[in-house]
């Protein structure tokens, strides 16, 4: 089967940094679907590993977000059938995405959306599974919940589908940071009630505070959110700055939780967790409730369109995500 991945950490404009391999095709394990990828999409955790993570004696295989066909499964599966369209972000721990035929355990899959094409559904599986455990799991929100919800980079991956399920899914006000007109435009059309511009001064800008901080940007931003975040309130973020200190947050007793949305494949791998997640979201997708946040598509799964996506996600500029379909 076909497939890019890396051997050494090099930078995204090296043509060695992607390269296009040949591999066997893998046997599935007991709960593991063998599904042939149509789609995927690349993530700033691709970006990361492959300029920092070594390869070992093997090249070493990225992407966690596809969508595809299953082909085979594994002896205990229960959820899925050979032809099923499915969804999914896969696991840390395991080969990437960005192959052909690609081995994931069944419980971390989802039915894909039927009214997405392949491509536009391999944007959504991490960004909403992050966005969802940051809302439902780690600041416990529900339907009911009020208040206002600060989104730093609520134009990127995460914070767009974010932005969508916290207007849709909660009664919070919704308000996005972006800075360029196109960026601002893009927050507001994914729901939220106001966009602020993350270069000006987020006290000024608001005199009134928020009750939650969704903060993909951490770094450098702790007194920051210790002065806009009112008392008993909340952040959750998902980057992972050194030399963090929180204690700023004291005073108002603000709670900060850390969200990853691999730590269930990794530490509970037999929840179905993230199995009902996906669903859930492939169903508000149908309904007409959430969108695609796909901006770009570019045809062609290999090593040097790969490397063109690496190389705009590492710009930061990028709206939305970009999505590789077909091989």
């Amino acid at each position: 089967m076909r497939a890019v991945g890396y051997r050494r950490n090099l930078p995204s404009s090296d043509p060695s940094s992607l390269l296009d391999l040949t591999l066997p095709v893998p046997t599935p394990g007991d709960h593991d679907l063998l599904v042939r990828v149509e789609a995927v999409s690349v993530n700033p955790a691709d970006v990361k590993v492959r300029a920092g993570s070594a390869a070992g004696d093997e090249p070493k295989i990225l992407g966690y977000d596809a969508a595809g066909v299953v082909e085979r499964v594994g002896p205990a599966v229960t959820l899925f059938a050979p032809g099923d369209e499915v969804w999914y972000a896969g696991s840390m721990v395991r080969p990437g995405t960005n192959s052909e035929l690609h081995l994931v355990d069944e419980r971390i899959v989802g039915p894909k959306p039927a009214s997405l094409d392949f491509a536009e559904a391999a944007a959504l599986p991490l960004t909403a599974l992050t966005a969802w455990e940051s809302l439902f799991d780690r600041l416990r929100l529900t339907a009911t919940s009020t208040g206002t919800l600060l989104v730093l980079g609520a134009a990127g991956g995460v914070g767009s589908i974010l932005v969508q399920l916290a207007r849709h899914l909660t009664d919070l006000e919704v308000v996005g940071t972006a800075s360029r007109p196109e960026s601002r435009r893009f927050v507001l059309d994914q729901g939220a009630h106001r966009v602020v511009d993350h270069h000006e001064d987020l006290v000024e800008a608001l005199p009134g505070g928020v009750d939650h901080v969704f903060s993909p940007f951490s770094a450098g931003m702790v007194e920051t959110f210790a002065r806009i975040v009112r008392p008993f309130g909340a952040v959750v973020a998902i980057d992972e700055p050194p030399g963090l200190d929180l204690l700023p947050l004291k005073a108002k007793s603000i709670s900060w939780h850390w969200e990853l949305m691999f730590t269930r494949p990794l530490y509970d791998p037999t929840s179905l967790a993230q199995h009902h997640i996906l669903r859930q979201v492939a169903e508000l997708v149908d309904q007409g409730v959430l969108r695609t946040t796909m901006t770009t598509r570019i045809d062609g799964i290999d090593a040097a369109n790969l490397r063109r996506a690496h190389a705009a996600v590492e710009s930061g500029a990028t709206i939305g995500k970009i999505v590789l379909a077909g091989f």
